[in-house]
């Protein structure tokens, strides 16, 4: 899957605001995969935003330092575009279910710097959002499940996930023009550490909104507690709505998507 998106206007009238919804899970984007979240994005059309549903690489192709350069890509173009799509570029929120969620957050936490230096005018725009809303995020890819005590990569858990080529982290060789895989065990757990949401916490993020299952066997509730442990500590607005008896997901989740648009309509001012 190559970055791409669509656009969904709303029938009535536009309020001016964006939505970006991240198209993922297990870091894998594709076109059919928009389907099911559907009749959620049609709670934010029907209340005036417009919703681009963003589909980045996936994994085995893209890593998932890959996956987030391609989101923030996504973002410039759209900020870069506000005025053609009809929307003011300071009122962009970003959601994301799951791998989407983690994303997502990725987005809203991070410390982002235009490339002023860039040929691309889209480069020189910023990728922050304004608010975020995420269903079940992986959030610490250290301390998943569980605080570790010690640091470490549980390549076992990703193979079993089906996950692992997502954490397949390459560098490129410039004496082989080449992507090189990357084995280095310290080298491998910085990254780790740098995308994970809860290590790039600020106090300038913007709001964050989590609802995730008490019964989630995929992503413990455990990682939307760490965030927004951390959140508190930075003085970040964040709540996180536990679901209870819910799983990886559940029926009419829309219901609760109702909940983002209200967080939505409250930040995105």
């Amino acid at each position: 899957m190559a970055l791409t998106m669509l656009e969904l206007k709303p029938k009535g009238k536009l309020n001016g605001k964006a939505v970006v919804c991240v198209v993922s899970g297990s870091w894998i984007s594709s076109y059919r995969m928009t389907e099911g979240p559907q009749p959620r994005m049609q709670v934010y059309t029907d209340r005036g935003y417009i919703v681009f549903a963003v589909m980045v690489g996936s994994q085995p192709q893209y890593t998932v330092p890959a996956q987030i350069s391609d989101l923030k890509r996504a973002v410039r173009f759209i900020r870069y575009n506000a005025a053609q799509y009809g929307i003011d570029k300071d009122h962009i929120g970003i959601t994301g279910f799951s791998s989407g969620g983690h994303l997502a957050l990725m987005i809203a936490t991070a410390d982002d710097i235009p490339d002023q230096r860039s040929f691309d005018p889209v480069d020189k725009v910023s990728a922050r959002v304004q608010a975020a809303a995420v269903f079940a995020p992986p959030t610490d890819f250290i301390n998943y499940g569980k605080q570790a005590t010690t640091a470490t990569i549980n390549q076992a858990q990703l193979v079993i996930s089906r996950v692992a080529s997502a954490f397949d982290f390459k560098v490129w060789n410039d004496t082989t023009k080449t992507f090189v895989v990357i084995t280095d065990t310290e080298k491998r757990l910085q990254i780790a550490r740098e995308i994970s949401p809860v290590n790039n916490v600020s106090s300038d993020d913007p709001p964050v909104l989590i609802i995730h299952g008490d019964k989630d066997p995929r992503v413990p509730l455990q990682q939307s507690e760490l965030m927004m442990a951390r959140l508190k500590e930075a003085n970040v607005t964040s709540n996180l709505i536990i679901k209870e008896g819910a799983g990886h997901g559940w029926r009419n989740m829309e219901v609760d998507e109702r909940n983002f648009a209200d967080w939505f309509d409250k930040y995105l001012k």
